[in-house]
């Protein structure tokens, strides 16, 4: 970049290098550019020309190959704890705003006229309301396990891709119990799945928000491989 400083330049070219959440990446950024700008005030104050004591406070900081991997580590851990509250609040919710819908719209569940309800359906149902909160409490789990993982020294990279697998496998637990409760549904009693359009828009949502974690959860393992 014409003009540029070796510093403006060096940043730069980390900044092109790394991906992850914005905010986080500017704040990583302007700390290196800080760091560096005060080690080369101190070589100038010996006598060195600015673009001296810019060379060598960035040589000093290290070369790019090494450096950078340490900063997309952070961006990439930073992501997925990011995920993993998202999950905490979005899952429960979209939840509760079905259940809302539900009793408004709809009200309590009646009997199959077939007879008695299949153990199997009992079992896919009621697993489907406790899904949420058990994905939750992954999620929470997850999140704590991670901050203590990184005091004892695990790398960005290894808690982003754990964080991923974890959010991943989450959403798969969730879309598998809800759609074998509309499988078994349109099988017992097919009627019942033509519910009122806020039931309905509802149930949309949920694959909506189960899609964007699970997107974020792809994010994760791509984030920590760069």
């Amino acid at each position: 970049m014409a003009g540029a400083g070796v510093i403006d330049e060096y940043v730069g070219d980390l900044a092109r290098r790394l991906r992850g959440p914005a905010h986080v990446k500017a704040d990583l950024l302007a700390e290196a550019r800080d760091s560096l700008d005060d080690a080369a005030d101190s070589y100038r104050d010996t006598g060195l020309s600015t673009e001296d004591a810019e060379r060598r406070a960035v040589g000093e900081f290290g070369p790019l190959a090494v450096v950078a991997p340490g900063y997309q580590a952070e961006l990439a851990a930073a992501h997925a704890a990011t995920m993993l509250r998202t999950v905490m609040l979005l899952i429960p919710l979209t939840y509760v705003l079905w259940e809302l819908n539900r009793m408004f719209w709809i009200g309590p569940w009646t009997a199959f006229d077939q007879g008695p309800t299949p153990s199997w359906y009992v079992f896919v149902s009621q697993g489907n309301g406790y899904v949420p909160w058990i994905i939750t409490g992954i999620a929470g789990a997850s999140l704590a396990a991670g901050r203590l993982l990184s005091r004892r020294g695990v790398s960005g990279s290894t808690l982003s891709r754990l964080g991923g697998l974890v959010a991943a496998g989450c959403v798969g637990l969730g879309i598998a119990f809800n759609l074998s409760v509309v499988i078994g549904t349109a099988a017992l009693d097919a009627p019942r799945l033509l519910m009122p359009a806020p039931v309905l828009l509802a149930g949309v949502w949920f694959y909506v928000v189960f899609i964007r974690v699970g997107v974020l959860a792809r994010r994760c393992l791509v984030l920590s491989a760069v």
